[in-house]
């Protein structure tokens, strides 16, 4: 079934809305002072991100392609598997989301905002940070990572839109890569996921926020779309 162009961008907002609210939800579980997963560890966040990723593209395969990252929908349009006239309201549809599920977790944290003294624990429920502060070292890693979730998404979910196996294959590829990779940044591999909840963090009265850190958010921008067009480009002239 074909859907209209609404109906996919509709299923791209909420698609990317419920990765990140289950996503940085599952950070903030962990970062925030006084909840119940205080100090729960990273893994806890692989597997908050992978099964964040799993649901909605469960969801909205079908319907939009779950693409629900603008790196993911620009390497398409790259390589000529996605219409261009289609990528800003894709795009869009994936910043709003991105703004919608980082919502949802203030409102439900709100109590643990405001216990957490930390100011980077509470930007770190939002976006990614440097561990290194080099934007050297969050390039590199932002783009090995975007380029391995997108190049093995593309051989999971090829011709296999109605499988459900493939997409919890997926879910399992996103949470190795965030525990893989997890240390050095956060990491985004998505554009959206990190741009549009650092814009809220910018504007939402927080008592201790600190910074918004907007000198590192291209790196997040940047390096997963040319890792993610990097991915496509060898899949599409390579293996297939």
């Amino acid at each position: 079934m074909h859907y209209s162009l609404f109906i996919r961008c509709l299923a791209e907002f909420f698609g990317t809305a419920i990765m990140v609210a289950l996503g940085n939800g599952s950070v903030a579980n962990v970062e925030l002072k006084g909840t119940k997963g205080f100090h729960g560890g990273w893994v806890l966040i692989g597997f908050g991100y992978g099964i964040g990723v799993m649901i909605p593209a469960l969801m909205f395969a079908t319907i939009s392609g779950a693409q629900i990252n603008p790196a993911m929908t620009i390497a398409l349009a790259v390589t000529g598997s996605f219409p261009w006239k289609e990528v800003i309201p894709y795009v869009v549809s994936q910043l709003l989301g991105a703004i919608l599920g980082q919502v949802l977790i203030i409102l439900a944290y709100s109590p643990y905002y405001n216990k957490t003294t930390n100011s980077e624990a509470i930007l770190g429920t939002f976006a990614t940070i440097d561990a290194a502060h080099s934007k050297l070292n969050g390039f590199i890693n932002e783009f090995i990572g975007t380029f391995l979730l997108v190049f093995g998404a593309l051989f999971i979910t090829v011709d296999k839109v109605d499988s459900r196996a493939d997409f919890i294959g997926l879910g399992f590829l996103v949470m190795c890569l965030v525990i893989s990779f997890g240390g050095p940044t956060g990491p985004a591999l998505n554009p959206a996921r990190d741009f549009g909840p650092r814009l809220l963090h910018a504007i939402w009265p927080f008592k201790l926020k600190g910074s918004s850190q907007f000198s590192y958010s291209w790196v997040p921008i940047l390096a997963p779309i040319l890792g993610a067009t990097a991915a496509t480009t060898i899949y599409q002239n390579v293996f297939n």
